[in-house]
């Protein structure tokens, strides 16, 4: 059987440059990751803004861990925005790992390790001390299997410190994604929030563990003290938006 991290067993994505922006395809179709050319720290697209949106309940994490590479958005954006932060990355095909010098991603340092591996596996064997648990793995047929399962949203849960989150990006159109989120639910306690994008195509799940998503209190939106103003401008409205699904009781 072929090692599940040997180039063999994984679709090889191309990229596209086009009005200013570089994107990681593995469908023409379809955008995995897009970067601005002349920007390329920004959060260009709006579920990666959305996802960012954790800092309203986790202002200043220590730990961030992200299953999913793709173009690196969410990694550039935490590095260079978010000082405080160690970054680590686990992305399981090594040819969009390949492409990181293209998106700008930064090279491994003190704060930041991107490994290739198995996501699902790599979250069982990390410590209980991870603020921020970032979810955008997929491939050409979507999200694998085994970042949906039951144990998986378990093994997330296990490996949040008190008060952490896990941030899961979704697609509306994925016929399982009732199940998921009933899911992650079950996981954390239904400690979960669901925020959609404007076009209907992407769905940013929020999971908590312990009472921080409950014993939040919406009012006017500011962004977090530690955040620069260029970071703050681009999450004011993925903030805003995050809250109106909070007061709105989407959970």
């Amino acid at each position: 059987m072929a090692d599940s991290a040997s180039p063999d067993t994984h679709v090889k994505p191309f990229v596209f440059d086009s009005r200013g922006a570089r994107a990681l395809h593995f469908s023409i179709n379809e955008v995995q990751s897009r970067m601005l050319l002349d920007d390329p720290d920004a959060l260009d697209l709006e579920y990666t803004r959305t996802m960012m949106a954790v800092l309203l309940f986790v202002p200043e994490p220590r730990r961030i861990a992200m299953i999913g590479l793709g173009g690196g958005s969410l990694v550039k954006f935490c590095h260079r925005h978010l000082a405080l932060a160690r970054l680590q990355v686990v992305e399981i095909n090594p040819h969009v790992i390949a492409l990181r010098d293209q998106f700008m991603v930064p090279p491994d340092d003190d704060r930041l390790q991107v490994a290739l591996g198995d996501g699902a596996r790599a979250v069982r064997q990390w410590e209980a001390e991870i603020d921020v648990l970032m979810i955008d793995g997929f491939d050409w047929e979507g999200m694998p299997d085994g970042l949906g399962a039951q144990r998986f949203y378990d093994d997330c849960h296990d490996a949040l410190c008190p008060g952490g989150f896990m941030v899961v990006n979704l697609h509306l159109g994925d016929a399982r994604y009732e199940v998921l989120v009933d899911r992650m639910r079950r996981s954390f306690n239904d400690a979960v929030l669901t925020v959609i994008d404007a076009d209907k195509s992407n769905s940013i799940v929020f999971a908590c563990k312990g009472r921080a998503l409950a014993d939040y209190r919406p009012g006017i939106v500011r962004p977090p003290a530690g955040l620069d103003g260029a970071a703050a401008t681009q999450l004011l409205g993925a903030f805003a938006q995050v809250v109106a699904a909070l007061k709105a009781g989407r959970r």
